[in-house]
């Protein structure tokens, strides 16, 4: 199945703690059915120090979210809508928005 969201979209958080922020997706685990967002979803993890140049202490980094709990903002209506995939006359299948109909890609 073709993905709805890529990596550098920028995708709205629809569910969660995190409701509202926008924000440019990092990567993507599709195996796992989650994705990693800039800035969002912070969460704090404490470490040891390993090697000499290597500090311990308390980084924040992004943790992952689910893909159903993120909706594609549209490029050109600048709104968070649906997916939907079209042909081209060319043959090639390209990300549509269900809301203005323009293609994502």
């Amino acid at each position: 199945m073709a993905a709805k969201v890529r990596k550098n979209d920028t995708v709205l958080v629809i569910a969660g703690r995190e409701r509202g922020k926008r924000g440019k997706v990092a990567r993507i685990l599709p195996s796992e059915g989650r994705l990693v967002i800039e800035g969002v979803n912070l969460v704090k993890r404490h470490t040891r120090p390993r090697t000499m140049g290597q500090p311990g202490g308390i980084i924040q980094k992004e943790a992952s979210l689910n893909l159903s709990n993120v909706m594609l903002v549209c490029s050109r209506c600048d709104h968070p809508a649906r997916v939907g995939f079209r042909l081209l006359d060319d043959g090639t299948k390209v990300r549509t928005c269900k809301r203005c109909g323009e293609v994502v890609d």
